[in-house]
């Protein structure tokens, strides 16, 4: 049976907005819970979807002054905004040199680089906490850049890159007298443009999201992370829901604000990249 092109479209957007809305249903459950009562947030018979002795704002204002989430913003913004420049200078620098220049054991080099991709990075943990530590730098902003600061994923991405390129321009650019620096700065740098905004955009992602290293070396609560102090709003016997999911909802603000705000890039970068988040 042949369908019409209306038809199928009609079909097509139905998918995609019944698929939207199954995305959704957590995000909006987060929500509705965070207004609820502790009764309200783990009844069963009967079954509340929506508060129902009114919309209990105070969840909010309780987590808000207990974990002082000013602070908790400002450590974890200036967290990805960091890691984000960081991965991004070190990682186009060792692409650029993987891809288009010689030097002695430059494959043994790059297959250290993809051996680190393979293995978890929890194995890692030890020896940087130990690394950090000698340093004296735990609790700071330092300890929290640390493992951020060269990525082997960026290392690869951006390799990947500079090797599309014709090797036509480098050849061009030295003919009319350009250095090696002078190529990668005015000429290769900016065609390699997509593939820094997917990694940047990965690298804010892994660092918002990054959980066990916050807590290993920022434990205090004026250090730490978004992601750190939630894990404390649970307790160890009992959880107050409303309350983990206020905190939730107000850790995804920062997020929400980096997302709308580059929304055209992150639809281009990961369209780009071919990386799934």
């Amino acid at each position: 049976m042949n369908l019409s092109r209306t038809t199928k479209k009609i079909i097509m957007y139905l998918f995609l907005t019944a698929g939207a809305l199954v995305m959704l249903v957590p995000f909006a459950w987060m929500i509705l819970t965070a207004f609820k009562t502790k009764s309200e947030a783990i009844s069963v018979n009967p079954f509340y979807i929506f508060p129902q002795n009114g919309w209990h704002f105070e969840n909010f204002t309780e987590v808000w002054n207990s974990y002082n989430f000013l602070v908790l913003y400002g450590n974890t913004l200036l967290m990805i905004v960091l890691r984000v420049v960081f991965a991004c200078l070190t990682a186009t620098l060792a692409g650029y040199a993987f891809a288009r220049l010689e030097f002695p054991f430059k494959k043994f080099f790059f297959s250290l680089i993809l051996i680190q991709m393979m293995v978890p990075g929890q194995i890692f943990i030890i020896p940087q906490y130990l690394m950090v530590s000698k340093l004296h730098v735990l609790n700071t902003q330092i300890a929290l850049l640390f493992p951020g600061m060269v990525t082997a994923f960026g290392t690869y991405l951006c390799k990947q890159n500079y090797q599309r390129l014709p090797a036509s321009l480098a050849e061009a650019a030295e003919l009319d007298g350009c250095s090696i620096p002078q190529q990668f700065l005015y000429i290769m740098l900016p065609l390699t443009k997509s593939s820094l905004v997917s990694l940047s955009i990965f690298t804010a992602l892994f660092a918002y999201k990054d959980l066990m290293w916050s807590m290993v070396v920022c434990p205090k609560p004026e250090a730490t992370t978004l992601t750190a102090a939630l894990s404390k709003i649970q307790g160890q016997f009992t959880n107050n829901y409303p309350q983990v999911m206020a905190g939730a909802a107000m850790a995804v603000v920062p997020m929400l604000v980096i997302y709308f705000a580059f929304q055209k890039n992150f639809v281009e970068g990961i369209a780009t990249s071919g990386g799934k988040l």
